[in-house]
């Protein structure tokens, strides 16, 4: 299992790392990269246009501002490509989101919320689940954990409360 994260500018990676440690919470190899749509664009193509003979299965693109990174890695491939909508100076990041979300028929790319990078790596584990039944019962284990910390959560908030009562 092999994922591709291509971030648009090495700012990115704060934002990215959090993608990163998801994956490796999943046992998935990762391939980084920071290519631009627009200053490297042929390098970002030809790393799409590999991606799968490179042993890549799903791509990551993070892109801020006008953010056509992951449209312009989708546009060479057939891998399924989550974009990652990165918050800019400029927007509040909103420009990044639109530019991803609304791309033309027949070149999709899922996209997840602005610095949404903890759900791009959860919704890449989801589409290799397909293939992988390993994967499947960790996204159910690690749902099990966030469910039960949210119980716990909830039994401190009640416990908590009691007083006000």
């Amino acid at each position: 299992m092999k994922i591709g994260i291509v971030m648009g500018s090495d700012s990115d990676f704060e934002i990215v790392k959090k993608s990163l440690d998801i994956l490796k919470e999943f046992n998935i190899s990762v391939e980084v990269r920071v290519l631009s749509a627009h200053r490297t664009s042929d390098e970002a193509l030809e790393f799409a246009k590999n991606a799968e003979n490179n042993g890549m299965e799903l791509l990551i693109g993070a892109a801020g501002k006008a953010a056509h990174l992951p449209g312009v890695l989708a546009s060479v491939t057939t891998l399924p490509v989550i974009g990652l909508p990165i918050k800019s100076s400029t927007m509040d990041g909103l420009d990044s989101l639109l530019s991803i979300v609304q791309m033309p028929k027949g070149i999709p790319v899922a996209t997840v919320a602005i610095n949404g990078a903890e759900n791009a790596a959860l919704l890449a584990v989801q589409i290799l689940s397909v293939k992988y039944d390993e994967l499947k019962q960790s996204m159910k284990d690690y749902r099990e954990i966030m469910r039960l910390e949210v119980l716990k959560k909830n039994d401190k908030i009640v416990e908590i409360t009691k007083e006000y009562l």
